[in-house]
């Protein structure tokens, strides 16, 4: 366990826990995330692993309550179990875990979010609303005018602190915001939420669902033949959740990420080379969730190499300006928290056609 000291020094592996929710509304991209963590071992391992020892994973469910994930994770702490964690779960957990880790072992929360999170040993190496959500309605205005918008989210800390920022957004803009609501995370009343988005006259709706709860909305949104004449914009829409919308229900679906598995750069299809090859065609959905899990390994190993040490107070140091390249391109540490670039793509069916950079 990294501490102060080089506690564990010796050993020959570099224990890293996988928080991922491995079952409710994001259950649906645990499958991807965990055939992705594979590949992203092998490829660090053979490069030497991290700080000299081998790098092995252990998933644990975050998709319970915060305090429970967060219980379990204190738990394979007291036992010396784990040198770092990762893996994608929403900001709810991520806040039960900071208190756990913080200081003692490092943290690489990969998911996108709601940005501000600048505690010692956390390093977040998702996309943030700044990047990923203002300069997406920038686009959509200029090229498809549209300026009247609803939100709707999932409630909690993501969603709610997301549509506090675009209400800033909306102003600098000149966009509309002509309603907004709430539903509880993995029970979405999207039968209301739907006959608000009819009554409100909106060009486009922010989505800022999770997983199924997204599914249902999109479903729902199609059934009442709203897809072909409102847009949605979504910065958390995947290729596991397009599948399970069905391509009758993506007509008109933006979504902001840094990473599609419809990308034609090099490293983007050298991944999915790598991913197939490894579990073969019939593997789950290749997801920017999923990629988000090789994200947090490999920033883990940047910033092991360039801090050199295993003391934590050493990564702190050095991650303002730690940088590597990977699927997204070039991705670079500016204080604890990675910049890369944003692609806005539009739903074809059941995969991304990717429009523009952002």
């Amino acid at each position: 366990m990294m501490s102060g000291t080089s506690r564990g020094a010796a050993r020959q592996e570099w224990r890293v826990a996988m928080v991922l929710p491995l079952h409710g509304p994001a259950g649906l991209f645990a499958p991807s995330c965990e055939a992705v963590i594979d590949v992203a071992v092998a490829e660090i391992n053979a490069r030497g692993g991290i700080l000299g020892r081998e790098v092995v994973t252990e998933v644990l469910d975050g998709g319970g309550e915060p305090h429970e994930v967060a219980d379990r994770v204190r738990g394979r702490l007291a036992a010396g179990a784990v040198d770092a964690v990762s893996g994608w779960h929403i900001s709810s957990v991520r806040q039960a875990l900071v208190p756990v880790l913080a200081g003692r072992i490092p943290y690489a929360y990969t998911s996108l979010y709601e940005g501000g999170e600048t505690r010692p040993g956390v390093f977040c190496c998702g996309e943030t609303p700044d990047v990923q959500i203002a300069p997406a309605l920038r686009w959509l205005r200029d090229e498809f005018g549209l300026r009247r918008w609803f939100v709707v989210g999932d409630d909690y800390v993501w969603p709610r602190a997301s549509a506090g920022a675009v209400r800033g957004y909306a102003h600098d803009l000149g966009l509309d915001l002509v309603g907004q609501d709430f539903v509880e995370l993995g029970a979405a009343d999207v039968d209301r939420v739907v006959t608000r988005i009819e009554r409100a006259s909106c060009d486009g709706v922010l989505m800022l669902l999770v997983g199924q709860d997204a599914v249902e909305f999109n479903r729902e949104f199609a059934r009442r033949g709203l897809a072909e004449r409102v847009a949605r914009f979504s910065p958390l829409m995947e290729e596991n959740m397009l599948l399970a919308s069905g391509a009758d229900s993506t007509a008109n679906l933006f979504v902001a990420s840094s990473y599609f598995r419809s990308m034609a750069t090099g490293a983007a299809m050298d991944l999915l080379d790598r991913y197939l090859r490894a579990h073969g065609t019939h593997a789950p959905a290749l997801s920017s969730a999923a990629e988000s899990c090789h994200e947090g390994l490999h920033t883990l190993a940047a910033l092991a190499r360039r801090a050199g040490s295993d003391h934590l107070a050493a990564w702190d140091a050095a991650t303002d300006g730690t940088a590597y390249e990977g699927p997204r391109g070039t991705v670079e540490f500016r204080g604890r928290t990675a910049r890369q670039r944003v692609h806005l793509a539009v739903a074809d069916g059941v995969d991304f056609d990717v429009l523009a950079c952002l």
